[in-house]
Formats: C-alpha cells, sequence, structure tokens
C-alpha cells in the first residue's frame, strides 16, 4: 500500500473524490443539459437518478477499490474474478476518452481566462473561429495537459489531494462570489423561475436520458476512478458516508452553478429562456453567452469577473482531469510496475493524441466537424465521443451492481462497507444498499441503457 501511495486522511479522499466529481460536468455540461432538457423538469430527473441509482453505484466501486487496493482491473483479478475485468477494461477506456475530450474543452476554458482577462469580448461571437484555430486551442491544451500531468507524476497526497485541498475550497467561494452578482441582475428571477418550477410536459425520453447521463458523467461512475481512489482509502474510513458527502458535494455544486448561470443567461436574453433551448443551448452555452454579461460591466469590471469565471471553470477542469489521469497511470503503475513519472508522461501523450480528432471537430477539419451521422442529422466528433462515453458509463454502472449483487456476493460488500462504519449491519442503509444492488440499479439501469441507447444513436423512441 505505500509504494502505491494514499490519501493522508478522509478528508483527503473526500475532498479528491468530490474534485473528480465536481469539474467541467457540474458548470459546463450540467448547464446546457438542463437547458436543452426544459428546465426544472430536468433538474428534478437528475437529483433522482444522483440519490436513488448512483449513490449505491458509488458505494460499491469505492468498497471494490478498498478492499482489493488495486486499479480498476487489477481490482477485479484481485477478488479472484478475471473474467469481470472486462468491468475495469471498459472504465478505462471510458476514462481515456472522456479525457481526450474534456482535456479539449479545459483548453477553451483556459483560453478564455486569458480572452477575458484583457477584454476580448467580442469572442463570443466568434466562437467557431476561435474553436477552429488549431494552434491556439492546442496550445491552450497542451498546456493544461501539462498541468495535469505534474499534479498527477506527484502521487497520491502530494499531487492530487493536495491539489483538491486548495482547488474545492477556492472553487466553492468562487461559484457564490458569482451567484451573489448574478442574484443582483436584471431578469434574474426569469432564470430561476426556468430553473426551478417544472414543467411537466417537458419529462421526454431525451430529458430522462440526458439526466441519468449527467449523474454518471458528473460522479465520476462507471469510468474506474472511484475504484482507484478506493483503493487508497483508509480501512478505518466510513465509505458510506465518505460517499454520501461526495453526492451532497456533486449535487449541491450542479445546483449552484445553475443558480450562478441562469440568471446571467435570463440577464444577457432580456428574460427570454426560450432561447436557451435552442440557438444558443449546447456545449456553447457559457462560451457564447456569459462574455456578452461581462460585457455590460464595463471594460475594467467586466474583464476581471469574465477572467474570474473562467478561472474558476479551469479549477474545476483540473479537478476532473487530474482523477481521469489518475485512472489508467494507476494501473499501467500497478500491472506494468513502470515508475509514477514514466507512466504519466507516457499516457498524458497518448491520450492527448487520441483527443486530436476533437480538437479538430469544431471547424478545422470538415471530416470531424460533421460526417457522422445521427437520427437528429450529422454530427461531430467530439459531440459523437461524448455522447458514446456517456452511454458506455450506464452500461459499466448495470455491470458494476450486478457484478456485487450475484457474483462478489452481497455478504462481502456489506463486510467491506462494515470497515470503519459501526453498526453498519443494522442500519437502514444496509437495507437499502442491499435492496439497490440487488433490484433496483440492476433493473433500472438495464432498461435505461436500453432506452437510451436507441433513442441516441437509433431515433427510437418508446416511450
Amino acid at each position: 500500500m505505500a509504494a502505491r501511495g494514499a490519501f493522508s486522511n478522509r478528508l483527503g479522499f473526500i475532498l479528491a473524490a468530490a474534485g473528480s466529481a465536481v469539474g467541467l460536468g457540474n458548470i459546463w455540461k450540467f448547464p446546457f443539459e438542463v437547458g436543452l432538457g426544459g428546465g426544472a423538469a430536468f433538474v428534478g430527473m437528475y437529483l433522482l437518478f444522483c440519490f436513488l441509482l448512483c449513490f449505491p453505484v458509488m458505494v460499491t466501486e469505492v468498497a471494490i477499490g478498498r478492499k482489493t487496493q488495486k486499479n480498476a482491473i487489477g481490482a477485479f483479478n484481485s477478488l479472484g474474478f478475471k473474467k469481470w475485468n472486462f468491468i475495469g477494461k471498459l472504465g478505462i477506456f471510458c476514462g481515456i476518452l472522456i479525457l481526450s475530450f474534456y482535456n479539449v474543452i479545459a483548453g477553451w476554458a483556459f483560453g478564455y481566462f486569458f480572452e477575458m482577462a484583457v477584454g476580448n469580448f467580442s469572442i463570443s461571437q466568434n466562437f467557431g473561429v476561435y474553436t477552429s484555430n488549431v494552434l491556439k486551442v492546442g496550445a491552450y491544451a497542451v498546456v493544461f495537459m501539462l498541468f495535469t500531468a505534474f499534479f498527477v507524476s506527484k502521487g497520491v497526497s502530494g499531487g492530487i489531494e493536495r491539489l483538491a485541498k486548495i482547488l474545492m475550497p477556492s472553487l466553492i467561494f468562487m461559484i457564490f462570489c458569482l451567484v451573489g452578482y448574478a442574484l443582483t441582475l436584471p431578469n434574474a428571477f426569469e432564470g430561476i423561475k426556468f430553473y426551478l418550477v417544472p414543467d411537466l410536459s417537458e419529462i421526454t425520453m431525451s430529458t430522462v436520458g440526458g439526466a441519468l447521463r449527467q449523474a454518471f458523467f458528473s460522479l465520476s461512475l462507471g469510468m474506474g476512478a472511484l475504484i482507484t481512489y478506493g483503493s487508497y482509502l483508509s480501512k478505518s474510513d466510513n465509505i458510506v458516508s465518505s460517499a454520501a458527502f461526495i453526492t451532497l458535494a456533486d449535487v449541491g455544486i450542479a445546483f449552484i452553478a445553475g443558480l450562478m448561470i441562469f440568471p446571467l443567461v435570463a440577464f444577457n436574453n432580456g428574460g427570454d429562456m426560450s432561447l436557451v433551448q435552442s440557438s444558443q443551448a449546447g456545449p456553447a452555452l457559457i462560451f457564447v453567452t456569459l462574455p456578452g454579461v461581462f460585457e455590460t460591466l464595463g471594460a475594467g469590471l467586466g474583464a476581471f469577473v469574465g477572467a474570474f469565471f473562467f478561472l474558476l471553470l479551469s479549477f474545476a477542469a483540473l479537478t476532473s482531469t487530474v482523477s481521469l489521469l489518475e485512472v489508467p497511470v494507476s494501473y499501467v503503475v500497478d500491472e506494468w510496475k513502470l515508475d509514477r513519472k514514466v507512466a504519466v508522461g507516457a499516457v498524458a501523450l497518448l491520450i492527448f493524441i487520441i483527443g486530436l480528432p476533437s480538437m479538430l471537430a469544431n471547424g478545422a477539419s470538415g471530416f470531424f466537424s460533421g460526417s457522422f451521422t445521427m437520427p437528429g442529422g450529422s454530427t461531430d466528433f467530439l459531440s459523437l465521443a461524448a455522447l458514446s462515453a456517456d452511454t458506455l458509463l450506464l452500461f459499466g454502472g448495470f455491470f458494476i451492481v450486478t457484478f456485487a449483487a450475484y457474483v462478489w456476493k452481497k455478504e462481502n460488500l456489506h463486510e467491506e462497507l462494515a470497515e470503519g462504519f459501526d453498526g453498519y449491519h443494522a442500519s437502514f442503509v444496509k437495507t437499502f444498499i442491499d435492496f439497490a444492488i440487488s433490484y433496483v440499479c440492476p433493473v433500472l439501469l438495464a432498461i435505461l441503457f436500453v432506452l437510451v441507447f436507441l433513442n441516441n444513436f437509433f431515433g427510437i423512441n418508446l416511450l
């Protein structure tokens, strides 16, 4: 265990795992998914999935990691079920795929920090030109990957945990500052109304699928991250309460991010929230809409607030890219016995290369920018990669709970969860987790995976 590294304490694990969960998925992806999903109806579905389906999956992943003290693939081998290590392989594949395009978007945000700092608000009107400039966004992506690799190379407590202890409190402070400002703007209430008052007619298969994918993506489930982080966790730590804190932190920051984004969007659109579901929806939402908001503050203050926001977004991205890179690095260090720094360099370079098509998919290459046929029309490589990874996470989540309940056996899972949790066997938590991983999670995840897969890739809506 000492050779692999470990978190210095429970707080370090919670902050690092929460940092993995809290990232671009909460501040960038969550708001535009809410916009596309019809606002409050999406938020309600998202919250339901986080606590009903995702929490039991999270507890299971962390328990498997801590029990084995191994990486996402080695964990299943160590338990004696080598044929089931495809779950870990699928998780590592998803993590690599996600980081390959996630780093590109993190590079956009990092670049916007500099653009806002010099008062270049017009970049919002030229977002397509910006993202198609491969040399510029590529340079930002390189720098961001180097930051990520640096912290991962420092190890678990010296790099990942130390980074999380600095960035997570800073991130929360920055979000609250911007929420306070956003709520003072004209038309802010229209944004809040769209965000918090549900319209049940907006609940469609797309809403359900988007909410479920978002819950898995934002909580870092199904990609091996929590198995890996769990392997660095002490036996004396309470997995259940730690997972509860992580889930609450993720949901809470996503929710607060919505309180920050939608008042700003409503202010910029004169209170017309219909635009969020049309021309201004999608991945470009904050990159296109918010610079215009910051410009209204004047050159000096607008540049400061804009730079502050995109620095926040970069901070959030870094806490997640670090965890995504740690998953394959942990595997290479454990199984191939490579030096950590060598493993980090090799894996980071490979993932950056894999991410080049996503970098070219926003105008730089006609082929990667729109040659992939989907039910709703052609799409770009980055969007296809994101949709594929999100869908595969549900697939992985189904197999993780099925493995824990019926192959590894629930009794073994409960024994691991009882470590560090006095009274676990007589608690309601045990009953809930037992029922959830036996029936609720496998059944609902299987049904929803099929429905989401058919809807996303074949345009077949069975609801």
